[in-house]
């Protein structure tokens, strides 16, 4: 068999795959309809795809799926993107329209709508981070919130996109970088970033000798040491940067700040919190604030209180170049506070840019024309191409 013939069986059974999936994950209703479509006859149809609230426009896996199949299909699809990769778009607005076979197309929506709408959600609150804290890089730690890979899959890119943005629009820093090597090539790295979780300090025994296993191990690897384990936030940091001092004048170290909600970080508590925060950042705490916007800046786990805590720890030992990398539950809103309160935080690792309210993700797709004569349930008349309003049959669903 020559290498045509191998190429050629590979992409069948690519295709046969790809058939299988559909088949298995669409909505039923929609295979049916392809039924009655292939039994009474084919028609061009343009689909319109929006989103119930505003996003950033994440499509290029969804399009891509869609090209995919087109040609596993041996048909084509014209695909209209109303927004760049990036864009902001507003509630309702379409930011697809497909356009082409009826009988190809029905069975192609579930699988489709399931690639686009968590990815524009997800970049929007990446956007809306980054934004926020325009100086500090982030890291995408999303991996193990995610329901399966392609879940994954889809929040890096959306990830990349959201930051793209803000580098674009406010010359963020962004996300440098994720967890995983699958993904890793939407941020433009090689391979996934990071350095040791905290299993490995229970392993050692101690926060520094799980540090110089590390860099024993991996010595041409920045470190990046985990400090929360044993509830020394501040003595541990200390004890790191005195055994790795070299590396810490070179600014090639770091201390990750993951401190539990259950706890207070090492010496403080809520009367030492607000001291803190009076002495850095005043403002930030005179005025009104809810419970939430208070845990961020004063409570337990990592606040901006503790942030600038373990700051004046390092600084008055002299280690001014040692970074602080801070986690958990880094979602947009305690982005916004940390920003208020201007907490000297150099990375941040999270996960916590993937979507809370799930049903803000969903997708919608519906046909606003069949062969030529535009149609569209009542209600969703928003939807028709804005050049074409005016003519034609605007009607209902028909």
């Amino acid at each position: 068999m020559g290498s045509g013939d191998t190429k050629g069986g590979a992409d069948h059974s690519g295709a046969a795959e790809a058939e299988r999936t559909v088949a298995l994950w669409t909505d039923t209703y929609f295979k049916r309809t392809k039924q009655i479509i292939g039994r009474f006859g084919d028609c061009r149809v343009t689909y319109a795809v929006f989103m119930r609230r505003p996003v950033i426009a994440a499509p290029r896996i969804a399009v891509k799926w869609l090209e995919t199949m087109a040609a596993a299909r041996g048909t084509t699809f014209e695909i209209e993107q109303n927004f760049g990769e990036g864009k902001w778009v507003g509630a309702g607005e379409p930011l697809l329209y497909i356009s082409g076979s009826f009988y190809h197309l029905v069975d192609l929506e579930t699988i489709m709508l399931m690639k686009l709408g968590s990815a524009c959600i997800a970049a929007w609150n990446a956007y809306a981070m980054c934004a926020d804290l325009p100086t500090v890089a982030f890291l995408a730690m999303d991996a193990r919130h995610c329901a399966g890979t392609e879940m994954a899959e889809l929040m890096a890119y959306a990830a990349s996109v959201g930051s793209a943005r803000a580098r674009r629009k406010l010359g963020a820093v962004g996300f440098i970088g994720n967890a995983t090597d699958a993904t890793a090539h939407f941020f433009d790295q090689p391979r996934g970033l990071g350095t040791m979780p905290h299993a490995l300090i229970g392993y050692a025994g101690s926060t520094v000798r799980a540090a110089e296993i590390f860099h024993e191990t991996l010595p041409d690897q920045r470190l990046t040491v985990l400090v929360d384990y044993f509830g020394r936030e501040v003595t541990d940091s200390l004890a790191v940067c005195r055994r790795f001092s070299d590396l810490a004048a070179a600014g090639r170290l770091a201390v990750r700040l993951d401190t539990p909600g259950g706890r207070f970080v090492e010496g403080l508590d809520p009367p030492r919190s607000y001291a803190v925060l009076e002495r850095h950042v005043p403002e930030a705490i005179r005025g009104y604030r809810d419970e939430s916007q208070l845990r961020y800046l004063i409570g337990t786990g990592v606040s901006a209180a503790a942030i600038y805590h373990l700051r004046d720890a390092l600084d008055q030992a002299g280690f001014t170049k040692v970074k602080i990398v801070a986690s958990s539950g880094f979602n947009p809103a305690k982005c916004r506070l940390m920003a208020e309160a201007r907490a000297p935080i150099d990375v941040i690792g999270t996960g916590s840019y993937l979507p809370e309210r799930w049903s803000e993700s969903y997708a919608t797709a519906d046909i606003i024309d069949y062969d030529g004569v535009q149609k569209v349930k009542v209600g969703r008349e928003f939807l028709f191409r804005k050049r074409d309003l005016g003519a034609g049959d605007h009607g209902g669903a028909g």
